[in-house]
């Protein structure tokens, strides 16, 4: 089994980084101490206590931690995975997927570029619209941009979740002449090799030489198999404790939760902080601690080697200001820097050689207000 550098997927598409590099055997990012199955699980019983593997084996639990996260499943889109999936239509979620739009890209010469979004929630909250900043940057230095039409859909009624964040990204796209397509929800895709139309259930249509998709998510299928998911195979999750809201002895972790958090790395690990605190409290017989605050920060890359940074909680809009450190920085908070772009380039090294091996880093789980403007 293979472990996927999943940030590293948005510049696949555009050749800055191979997909070799974005790839490490399992075995190589846990501890030898940890007893790693690779076998996958089928099913979990809470009643028995009990984890499935798929090599016909179970595990008996005391406590159980589910980071199972979110799948795409673009098959849910009417057309969407017909005769023009993977050759006039891609997705960048996948390391196949972003591989293969890397190869249309080199071969396209201009027409209308349709990024999609399918449906909230999805991985990444801002990847779709880093991919549109990325294609006009891209499109620009080769040329092309002014035979592209760019144009941006989305279920949601502007650019982003967060009204602050969604108004100045919306300034951006319009300063990029990135039409952007707001509450628009695809009905049904009619692709071809060269090419199709998208149909939104209010009767909009938008054809396309290129598509580009973000297709709907689910959580994983072994939470519905197991009967522990909502509608969307999330898991209902307390929002400030990471305990499961039907097991006391389940916890959760990142994608996996139906949680109103971004679906994101950084909420992952923050999480991570709050959840090692309960799981030892849980042991202790003490009861969990409300810890978790729906923090999140993440980098958006916006192109010509600059990227903007967002800093938020479930309470609290992102802010400008600076970033870790109070008034210093070195990052800057919801306008575009080099050096954020340069942070974002280099989580990858801090990913592969301290967040997998579980040092700790500099932050706060909670997320601070010290050093934001209102």
């Amino acid at each position: 089994g293979d472990h996927v550098y999943q940030p590293g997927l948005l510049f696949v598409p555009f050749g800055d980084y191979r997909p070799d590099e974005l790839v490490r055997p399992r075995r190589h990012t846990v501890d030898p101490g940890v007893d790693l199955r690779l076998t996958g699980v089928t099913v979990v019983n809470p009643e028995r206590k009990q984890v499935h593997l798929g090599d016909g084996s179970a595990l008996d639990y005391e406590l159980l931690v589910v980071a199972t996260g979110s799948r795409i499943v673009p098959e849910e889109v009417q057309g969407l995975t017909d005769a023009g999936w993977q050759r006039s239509a891609f997705d960048f979620y996948t390391l196949d997927g972003a591989t293969r739009l890397a190869a249309a890209l080199e071969r396209f010469e201009g027409g209308r570029l349709v990024v999609h979004v399918g449906d909230m929630p999805i991985k990444c909250p801002v990847a779709p619209l880093e991919f549109a900043f990325l294609a006009d940057a891209f499109l620009t230095q080769r040329g092309l941009r002014e035979r592209t039409e760019l144009v941006f859909t989305t279920p949601l009624d502007g650019a982003f979740t967060r009204p602050r964040a969604s108004a100045v990204l919306g300034e951006m796209m319009a300063r990029r002449n990135i039409r952007v397509e707001a509450d628009l929800l695809v009905e049904e895709v009619s692709g071809h090799d060269t090419g199709g139309q998208l149909k939104a259930y209010d009767g909009r249509t938008l054809d396309y030489d290129l598509l580009v998709t973000t297709p709907p998510h689910r959580g994983a299928q072994v939470v519905a198999t197991s009967g522990l998911g909502d509608e969307g195979d999330w898991l209902p999750t307390d929002p400030h404790t990471l305990q499961t809201r039907a097991h006391s002895d389940i916890f959760a972790l990142g994608d996996c939760t139906d949680l109103p958090a971004s679906k994101a790395g950084s909420v992952a690990h923050f999480q991570s902080e709050v959840l090692t605190t309960n799981l030892l409290r849980h042991i202790a017989g003490l009861p969990p601690l409300p810890e978790f605050d729906g923090h999140s920060n993440c980098f958006v890359e916006t192109g010509f080697g600059k990227a903007m940074l967002i800093d938020f909680n479930y309470e609290t809009e992102p802010l400008p200001g600076r970033f870790p450190l109070p008034g210093v920085g070195p990052f800057a908070l919801l306008e575009e820097s080099r050096l954020n772009h340069w942070g974002k380039l280099g989580f990858r090294w801090v990913y592969w050689n301290m967040l997998l091996p579980g040092d700790e880093l500099p932050l706060d789980h909670r997320m601070v207000l010290a050093g934001k403007r209102r």
